[in-house]
């Protein structure tokens, strides 16, 4: 069964390559011609995904040249504190991923994916983005190693019932969507039992700070209790990038309405070789506040 999907995944992936020359932004996206507004108002999943998967194609070239060093082109880093799998095994030993059946929710280029198959695994990478998955085949070209790329709404799975044994998320589709527990049950459904969820987002506690790196980002501004999201929008009001707020107690919430028993709460330190700033992370404010929240969740 799970080779038959992934020959249609493969499919998927061809459908998914195109010539690198191919402008950024999507059909049917459009591209702000003036910067955007940014506000707090609601968004809808319709509006979310919409405006997300327009964000991250025009701005998968700019993400990649930006971070992709950091990122590497076959590491598995679960923020930008850097917290490495290798070290992290918050999918379990290396030694024990021979073999799984690996999904990766908003897999971006697929570094972590590329990782997970340089153990043995079985990795099948999706993302919403159509320029991201190119800069996955970009990566790929004159490796070894392959794997299915599918371009998909986390929302709406495109696999059977019981396909994986592990699931995992690294900034990835989480913070954009407007209805977390809907992409959770659609990763239980794809989860056999006793299987391993592990996603990572911006810590719930940084919604009350402003996105600085600086000594301005150490300063509450906001209320942490407002869930309402934050919105980028033309002049039209259409929204361009939307992200959702959830506090660590909604979080949990929806891990357990998702049909999850949560094992772990990783709040990754910052580390004293990690110099580098990235939008609103930084030193500075690593040593004293937390960035990001890990959460490890296992299907009963």
């Amino acid at each position: 069964m799970i080779q038959e999907q992934r020959e249609q995944a493969e499919q998927a992936a061809v459908q998914a390559a195109a010539p690198a020359a191919v402008q950024a932004a999507a059909p049917g996206t459009g591209v702000p011609e003036s910067e955007p507004e940014a506000t707090r108002r609601d968004s809808g999943e319709t509006e979310s995904s919409r405006a997300n998967r327009g964000w991250w194609d025009r701005n998968a070239d700019d993400y990649q040249v930006e971070h992709g060093s950091f990122l590497g082109d076959d590491r598995f880093v679960w923020c930008p504190e850097g917290l490495d799998e290798v070290e992290a095994e918050l999918l379990g030993p290396a030694e024990e991923l021979r073999g799984k059946d690996v999904l990766e929710i908003g897999a971006g280029a697929a570094q972590c994916s590329r990782w997970l198959a340089a153990q043995g695994a079985h990795p099948v990478a999706l993302d919403l983005s159509h320029r991201q998955l190119q800069h996955a085949l970009r990566i790929a070209e004159g490796r070894s190693l392959t794997f299915p790329l599918v371009q998909a709404d986390a929302g709406t799975l495109p696999f059977r019932d019981g396909s994986f044994d592990l699931a995992c998320s690294a900034y990835g589709a989480i913070p954009f969507v407007a209805d977390p527990v809907k992409v959770f049950q659609e990763v239980r459904r794809v989860l056999r039992p006793g299987g391993r969820w592990v996603f990572s987002v911006t810590h719930p506690v940084r919604w009350a700070f402003p996105d600085e790196p600086g000594p301005e980002g150490l300063t509450a501004t906001a209320s942490y209790f407002d869930r309402t999201p934050y919105v980028e929008q033309d002049e039209a009001g259409h929204a361009v990038y939307v992200e959702h707020h959830r506090t660590l107690g909604d979080r949990v919430r929806d891990v357990v309405s998702g049909g999850f028993r949560l094992v772990d709460v990783v709040e990754p330190e910052w580390p004293v070789w990690n110099t580098q700033e990235w939008g609103g992370w930084s030193p500075l404010r690593g040593a004293l506040i937390p960035g990001t929240a890990i959460f490890v969740c296992e299907r009963d």
